[in-house]
C-alpha cells in the first residue's frame, strides 16, 4: 500500500500561494506552480489541477504518459481561454508535473521547472528536466549546475502551461521497484534545499512532506513551497 505525504506553504515572502497540488485516486499525483500578476497565478495552477483531474477521471483506459500529456494540453487550452475571457488574467501560466503509478510502471508528464524525483536503492535522482533558460545553459555546457542555482535568470521558463498556444510536454515512463520513493515538488523547495538534503529527509523523516517544507523555510522560504512524497 502506498504511503502518501503532501504539504504546501505560502513561504516567508509572498502574500498568496500560487502553488496547487492534488492526489487523484487510485494513484496519480499533480503539482503546479502558477505565475502571473495579482491572483492570476492561483487561477492558472488551480485551473490546471481541475482540468487534469476532470479529464483523467473521464478516461477509461490506463493513464499512460500519452494520456497525461493530453491532460496537460487540455489544461493549456483551458487557461488560454480563461485569459481571453478575462483581460486581467492575461499572461498567466503554470508549471505542471504529473505522476501516475499503474501496474508496475510509473508514467509522468511535465512542463516547466517543477520536478519529479525518484529514490531507488538509495539512489536519489531527478527524473524530469527543467524547461528553463538556465537549464538550457547547463545542458549546453555554458554553466555548471552549481552556477545554475545562483544564476539571476534561474526562474525564466522556456515552457509554461497557458503562457503560449503550443507547448512541449516532456513525458516518460519507467519500471516501479519495491521500496521506491517519489517526490513531486515546486521550485520553492529545490531553490532553497539542495538535492542531497532533500534525499536525506525523504529517507529519514517520519513525515517527509512537513520536514521538506520546514527545510525550505529554514533555507529562506523565498517562494511558495509544495511537495508530494509517495512511498511504494
Amino acid at each position: 500500500m502506498l504511503k502518501i505525504y503532501q504539504a504546501t506553504h505560502v513561504g516567508k515572502v509572498r502574500k498568496n500561494n500560487e502553488d496547487a497540488l492534488a492526489i487523484i485516486k487510485p494513484a496519480a499525483f499533480v503539482v503546479a506552480d502558477g505565475m502571473g500578476g495579482a491572483v492570476a497565478g492561483e487561477v492558472a495552477s488551480n485551473l490546471l489541477i481541475d482540468t487534469v483531474q476532470n479529464f483523467l477521471l473521464q478516461v477509461q483506459e490506463d493513464w499512460t504518459e500519452e494520456i497525461l500529456k493530453q491532460a496537460i494540453l487540455k489544461s493549456n487550452t483551458a487557461i488560454l481561454q480563461r485569459a481571453r475571457e478575462n483581460p486581467e488574467l492575461q499572461g498567466m501560466g503554470t508549471t505542471a508535473t504529473i505522476l501516475n503509478l499503474s501496474e508496475g510502471r510509473a508514467y509522468f508528464a511535465q512542463v516547466g521547472d517543477s520536478r519529479l524525483y525518484r529514490m531507488c536503492n538509495l539512489k536519489f535522482e531527478q527524473i524530469t528536466e527543467d524547461q528553463s533558460y538556465v537549464e538550457s545553459l547547463v545542458r549546453s555546457g555554458e554553466i555548471t549546475p552549481e552556477q545554475a542555482r545562483v544564476h539571476p535568470m534561474k526562474n525564466v521558463l522556456t515552457q509554461a502551461v497557458g503562457a503560449m498556444e503550443e507547448i512541449e510536454v516532456e513525458v516518460g515512463s519507467f519500471e516501479v521497484q519495491n521500496g521506491d520513493i517519489y517526490l513531486l515538488c515546486t521550485d520553492g523547495l529545490t531553490n532553497m534545499v539542495d538535492d542531497w538534503h532533500i534525499g536525506h529527509i525523504i529517507l529519514e523523516s517520519e513525515n517527509p512532506a512537513d520536514d521538506l517544507i520546514q527545510a525550505a523555510l529554514d533555507g529562506g522560504g523565498h517562494d511558495n513551497i509544495s511537495v508530494i512524497v509517495v512511498k511504494n
